[in-house]
């Protein structure tokens, strides 16, 4: 059974860092996308970050490039997300996903695989 388990979520003040990770069972993802996503309430669930397959190339939604850096450990089947200088529009529940495409999009139809989910609070 393929499962993706994200942690590392919980309740910071603004200006505050957190560092989610989300690891992989069940099969292999060292050729896949990996991506994080996450959705506010009464919002749709909206791209984060993506790495591709080998992690040489990141791709991040405007409003948190310079703030969150995505990374991944192949060897850990491992995906991260380090979230530094958190704003109170950051609060979400925040998703891993994974995708076949080597270098995947931020269109959540790419992505085959979801966590089940860990919430980010920022409090201002």
């Amino acid at each position: 059974q393929v499962q993706l388990v994200e942690s590392g979520g919980g309740l910071v003040q603004a200006g505050g860092s957190l560092r989610l990770s989300c690891a992989a069972s069940g099969r292999t993802f060292s050729s896949f996308s990996r991506a994080w996503f996450r959705q506010a309430p009464g919002k749709e669930r909206e791209f984060v970050a993506r790495i591709n397959w080998s992690g040489g190339n990141t791709y991040y939604r405007d409003s948190v490039k310079g703030r969150f850096t995505i990374s991944r450990d192949n060897a850990k089947n491992t995906v991260y997300l380090q979230m530094n200088s958190l704003e109170p529009e950051d609060t979400a529940v925040y998703y891993c996903a994974a995708g076949p495409l080597g270098v995947a999009g931020p269109l959540p139809s790419q992505y085959d695989y979801w966590g089940q989910g860990t919430q980010v609070t920022v409090s201002s």
